[in-house]
């Protein structure tokens, strides 16, 4: 492996755990949408929703509804949903993710924290958690161009925070569509956790190149020594 300069991590089921907020708030924005609960749509909705997890949130609602108005509805709702789960305590640490922030900073190597949520979402969690003096920049899909599974997210990080070289680049996150993400921009470590709703064997069909158990255990697969 070569020597890794920048980590983008993703956000929730990696470095967050919401406890299944991001499907509550997807089913409340599917009905918000138009689509009633226990029907065959909204049971289609939601398995839509479930495979898609890690992607852009609009993009998923684009998928699910062929208006646009209806999936920018929708899209708003989850939002909303999301954030006040948030506002009332919903998002915690996934056990040992700020420490390993923390270290990999100590090492050198900068940290950005990648997500499909929109901005504003992005920031009430970070915020809710007191990440900002842990992390080196904070990307949404408004703000690469393309979420999840396309490159574009880890590449804007190695971009803005300076990077050499995708071989520099570790990428982190609990879904396929994560490690095919990191897949296509290049990155010079893939890695799956088991913190999200994906098992060994799905993020090892996605091609990672290491699955541990949780993001407590990147230092180690880093070789970073406290």
């Amino acid at each position: 492996m070569d020597l890794i300069t920048i980590a983008c991590l993703d956000m929730a089921g990696t470095t967050v755990a919401d406890g299944g907020g991001v499907i509550t708030a997807f089913a409340a924005a599917i009905e918000r949408g138009g689509i009633a609960r226990a029907t065959p749509a909204h049971d289609r909705a939601m398995r839509i929703a479930q495979a898609t997890m890690g992607q852009s949130k609009i993009e998923v609602f684009r998928q699910i509804f062929t208006d646009e108005a209806d999936a920018q509805r929708a899209n708003a709702a989850f939002e909303e949903c999301y954030a006040a789960a948030v506002a009332a305590g919903g998002a915690q640490e996934v056990a040992g993710a700020a420490d390993v922030m923390a270290r990999l900073r100590r090492a050198g190597i900068r940290v950005c924290l990648a997500t499909g949520f929109a901005p504003a979402t992005r920031d009430a969690v970070i915020d809710a958690l007191g990440w900002r003096p842990l992390i080196d920049l904070a990307l949404s899909p408004a703000d690469a161009g393309r979420g999840r599974p396309w490159p574009d997210l880890p590449l804007t990080a190695l971009l803005q925070l300076g990077g050499g070289a995708v071989s520099e680049l570790a990428v982190v996150g609990d879904t396929p569509s994560d490690i095919e993400s990191g897949r296509r921009a290049g990155a010079g470590l893939v890695a799956g956790v088991l913190t999200g709703d994906a098992g060994r064997e799905e993020l090892e069909q996605a091609k990672a190149d290491a699955v541990i158990e949780s993001v407590a255990g990147l230092p180690a697969l880093l070789g970073l020594d406290d």
